[in-house]
C-alpha cells in the first residue's frame, strides 16, 4: 500500500517511461516539473506551445532543453488541440495542462468530435493529498470539475476515486460520503444520496470497498469523535477516500489542506480515454511533478 507521494514516484519508476503530451507548457513550474519527471525516467514529454517562450523559460530555470521535444505552435488554442490530438492518434499516453485556462482545457477534453471523452462517461477530478498529521494519503473527489453532482455523478466520482486507490495498492479502500451531519435528513439531499450509495455498496453494486455515509468530516478522520458522538462506522477515523457533496466543500478542504496544513498533492481528471493532469497555474513545481507521477502510474 502506497502511503506517500514519493512512493507514487518510486512505483511509477518500475514501469517504462510514459509518453506525456503537454498543452501550452510555457510556465516555469510546468517546465521544471516536466523536466524533473523526464530526468527521473517517469516520462518522455512533448511540449506543444510557443517554442521561443518554452526555450527561454527552460534556460532561465536551468532545465535541460534536451529532456523534452517541442512542437512549435504559438496560438494557445491550436497548441491545446494539437496536444489532445497526440492522445487520439496514439502518440502519447496521457495529457497535461500548462499555461492555459482550465475551462478551455476541459472543453477540449469533452469535445464530441475531437476530444477524449466517450459517450456516457463523466469527467471528474481526483486529488491525492498528503498532510503531515495523517498517516496515509487522502483521495478526494470532486474538488474542481463538477459543481453539484447528483446521485449518479457521485457514484461515478466514488468509482474513479476507488480506481486510484486500487492503483495505490489499497485492496479494500474505506470511503466516506461527506455531509454536514450523520443522520439522514430528507431536507438535505446530500444525506439522502449518501445513504443510497452506502446501501448500494452493501448490496455489492460498488465492489472492493467499504463505503459509509452520511458522515461528517470529523467522523471520517477521527475515531475519537465517532466514539464521543456514539457513531458506529467501519470508516470512522480511517478513511482513505472522501467524496464531497459539492465542489465548494471539496475545494475548501483541498485548499485548506495545502495552505493551512502544509499538505502536498497530486491531481488528475478521470473519465477520459487517458489520465488528464489538471493543476492550477499557481500550483507548485512539486504538485505538478507528483501529478505527473500519478498520471504515469495510472495511464
Amino acid at each position: 500500500m502506497i502511503k506517500t507521494l514519493d512512493e507514487i514516484v518510486e512505483k511509477a519508476k518500475e514501469y517504462p517511461p510514459r509518453r506525456l503530451s503537454v498543452a501550452c507548457g510555457e510556465d516555469p513550474h510546468t517546465i521544471a516539473a516536466v523536466g524533473r519527471a523526464a530526468r527521473e525516467g517517469l516520462v518522455k514529454p512533448v511540449l506543444t506551445g510557443n517554442r521561443a517562450k518554452i526555450e527561454k523559460v527552460a534556460a532561465e530555470n536551468k532545465v535541460d532543453r534536451s529532456l523534452f521535444e517541442i512542437v512549435d505552435e504559438p496560438d494557445p488554442m491550436k497548441a491545446l488541440a494539437l496536444a489532445v490530438a497526440r492522445i487520439r492518434d496514439g502518440a502519447a499516453d496521457f495529457l497535461m495542462k500548462g499555461l492555459i485556462d482550465s475551462s478551455y482545457y476541459i472543453r477540449a477534453i469533452i469535445d464530441k468530435d475531437k476530444g477524449l471523452l466517450r459517450p456516457g462517461k463523466l469527467l471528474s477530478h481526483v486529488s491525492v493529498i498528503q498532510v503531515p498529521t495523517w498517516p496515509k494519503l487522502i483521495i478526494c473527489g470532486d474538488v474542481a470539475v463538477i459543481p453539484y453532482p447528483d446521485l449518479e455523478a457521485k457514484v461515478q466520482i466514488l468509482n474513479y476515486c476507488l480506481d486510484v486507490a486500487h492503483r495505490l495498492g489499497i485492496e479494500t479502500p474505506k470511503a466516506a460520503l461527506i455531509c454536514a451531519v450523520e443522520k439522514v435528513n430528507p431536507k438535505m439531499v446530500s444525506t439522502m444520496d449518501a445513504a443510497i450509495i452506502s446501501k448500494m455498496a452493501d448490496r455489492g453494486q460498488i465492489k472492493n470497498a467499504i463505503v459509509d455515509g452520511p458522515l461528517a468530516l470529523d467522523i471520517a478522520l477521527s475515531k475519537e469523535s465517532a466514539d464521543i458522538k456514539g457513531i458506529s462506522s467501519p470508516v470512522a477515523g480511517d478513511a482513505d477516500i472522501l467524496v464531497f457533496p459539492t465542489i465548494e466543500t471539496g475545494n475548501v478542504f483541498f485548499k485548506a489542506s495545502t495552505y493551512l496544513a502544509a499538505g502536498e498533492l497530486a491531481a488528475l481528471v478521470a473519465g477520459a480515454d487517458c489520465p488528464c493532469i489538471l493543476t492550477s497555474r499557481a500550483d507548485s513545481e512539486d504538485s505538478k511533478f507528483y501529478s505527473i507521477a500519478l498520471g504515469a502510474l495510472t495511464s
